[in-house]
């Protein structure tokens, strides 16, 4: 990742996401971000249905990053293919991880939902439709003359947060990843590795819960308790 261009990161909170995307273009009365308040089956089931995508949020370490890399190796080798129809796109814009989730979120699933005409939604994922992952990164930190910025409302959401936000320049060691289910496999999609994960066997029925193993499995090899679940689901109450 090049970090020629820093953010100031993302809160955890569906509040400071649902305002966000909001002012990109998504009807938050049909779609919207949720707390996931715990990972056992009575917790997931307060969770609003339909669940479209997973976030979480989790501390980076060396052991995490380690392992990020041997399976990316792994894959490499192996030649593992990757769903034609996955949105994936590369983070190249250091502290954007809440941002990349985001889209990584939405992107995947918009024959479930539509974004405002003419909004930033609409408009980047008409642009980057049939981009590689590396220039769709590439589009997002340095938009063409013309082309809408997500920057400014980026920055409006990372200060709207409960605490107090780090500045762009500081170390941050929590990062955003996305899972979304496509064609029977569950991905896990994160912009700093390699390409897309596949985690297994998934449906749009059970994305929750098999995101949900995925997550303990992270938290079984970190010494830290600092992990966030969010849910992009259909707004409860809503139209969807």
């Amino acid at each position: 990742m090049s970090n020629a261009k820093k953010w100031v990161p993302l809160e955890s909170n569906p509040d400071v996401l649902n305002e966000f995307v909001s002012k990109l273009g998504l009807d938050v009365s049909e779609h919207s971000f949720s707390d996931v308040f715990g990972l056992d089956e009575e917790l997931l089931e307060m969770v609003p249905k339909p669940v479209i995508a997973v976030i979480l949020c989790y501390p980076v370490t060396s052991e995490s990053d380690a392992l990020a890399k041997k399976e990316d190796e792994e894959q490499a080798a192996k030649g593992m293919p990757v769903d034609a129809k996955l949105f994936y796109m590369k983070q190249t814009i250091g502290n954007a991880c809440g941002t990349i989730a985001v889209l990584h979120s939405i992107g995947n699933n918009l024959s479930t939902m539509d974004p405002a005409d003419g909004s930033f939604l609409q408009q980047f994922f008409s642009a980057t439709s049939g981009m590689s992952a590396a220039e769709a990164g590439k589009y997002l930190e340095e938009p063409p003359s013309g082309a809408p910025s997500i920057e400014e409302a980026h920055q409006a959401a990372a200060a709207a947060g409960d605490t107090a936000p780090p500045s762009a320049d500081e170390d941050v060691d929590l990062h955003f990843v996305a899972f979304v289910h496509k064609d029977g496999q569950l991905w896990e999609l994160d912009g700093r590795r390699a390409g897309p994960v596949c985690r297994g066997p998934s449906s749009s029925e059970t994305l929750l819960q098999d995101a949900a193993r995925v997550v303990q499995d992270f938290i079984s090899r970190s010494s830290s308790l600092t992990f966030n679940v969010l849910a992009l689901t259909a707004t409860a109450g809503g139209g969807a």
